[in-house]
């Protein structure tokens, strides 16, 4: 059965705490059509205008890659380039005021195969002709278990390949970002990654991939001991900029999608605060962003919801610390001027 739908969220009612914050949502997605069973099959602009149009002050939006609209031909390293082509008119109707004041996709990221080496130069070459003033770089995941209830994004062991890392170095020399999504016991692979490829900037999403699922479940005391030593490695390396959000995917085990009535942001927030003030200690604000992984996470909580929980469990910051977490960090790292 499909997970949440707009009828199930609007259960959940609750006013926009502090709506003057300005925010840049440094992560969500847009897809055409999804082979998950999930309500939201088609989130394009109008889409993600009604959920950042809910309250929040949401100033501008950072489009994350998903493998939408690739080129259907040529060769195949060159495919993801037709998502940037794609997402860059989505961009540009936002710009041009359809849908709402919101800058949507006011940056880009899109993918590209790393291991490539330098023989991935001329696909960033293309993704910036495609989108001169909104590309910032690629997310390359390489999320791998060996459990095969989860889903591995590549090979065992990719980060420290001769190919990904000679295609991260080229990466950093064009100044372009790396985004990745990974679990949590690789953590330290990436530290080591980090180090090798100092001038590269390196976003870690969904506060670095815990899992309670599968063979990850019901065992909080040694994960989440785990997960809190990774983190404290990773944020050693100052190249490394942490996302806070995430959580509400089905490998984070919490389960909120199975309830009759969605989660409020109260509940939310007291469940979330204890992983994200971890981060917040270990990164510093300049280096954290609040993200709603939209509309991934919408399977489990409402855009109002989730924004309303990151202002409650953020209330012990000051208003520097604040902004940074909230539109800052990303305006600065994404080079967004909205």
């Amino acid at each position: 059965m499909p997970y949440g739908g707009d009828d199930w969220l609007a259960q959940t009612q609750e006013p926009t705490l502090e709506p003057d914050i300005p925010i840049c949502d440094p992560h969500h997605h847009f897809w055409i059509s999804r082979p998950e069973p999930i309500h939201y099959q088609r989130y394009l602009l109008p889409e993600l205008s009604a959920d950042v149009g809910s309250g929040h002050n949401v100033r501008s939006t950072v489009f994350i890659e998903v493998r939408c609209a690739y080129r259907q031909d040529g060769p195949e390293e060159l495919k993801p380039v037709g998502e940037v082509e794609y997402i860059q008119t989505i961009a540009d109707a936002s710009a041009a005021g359809e849908q709402g004041p919101t800058m949507a996709a006011a940056a880009i990221i899109g993918h590209a195969d790393l291991k490539l080496g330098e023989g991935v130069r001329p696909v960033l070459a293309a993704m910036q002709a495609a989108s001169p003033d909104r590309f910032r770089g690629v997310r390359h995941s390489v999320g791998w278990d060996e459990s095969p209830e989860l889903a591995n994004r590549d090979i065992k062991g990719a980060l420290s390949t001769e190919g990904y890392r000679a295609g991260a170095k080229v990466l950093a020399g064009m100044g372009l970002i790396l985004e990745n999504s990974l679990y949590f016991h690789q953590l330290p692979e990436l530290a080591a990654f980090a180090r090798a490829v100092p001038n590269l900037t390196i976003v870690l999403n969904h506060i670095g991939g815990l899992l309670r699922v599968g063979p990850y479940a019901n065992r909080d005391g040694e994960v989440l001991t785990d997960w809190q030593r990774g983190v404290e490695e990773v944020a050693q390396c100052p190249n490394i900029v942490m996302k806070l959000g995430g959580v509400g995917q089905l490998r984070y085990g919490y389960h909120w999608d199975d309830r009759e009535i969605p989660i409020g942001s109260e509940e939310l927030a007291e469940t979330l605060g204890p992983l994200m003030d971890h981060c917040i200690q270990q990164f510093g604000p300049s280096r954290c962003m609040f993200e709603s992984n939209f509309p991934v996470d919408k399977i489990s909580y409402s855009y109002n919801v989730v924004f309303n929980a990151f202002k409650r469990l953020s209330k012990s910051y000051s208003a520097s610390e604040r902004a940074a977490m909230f539109h800052d960090t990303a305006a600065r790292v994404y080079r967004i001027r909205v």
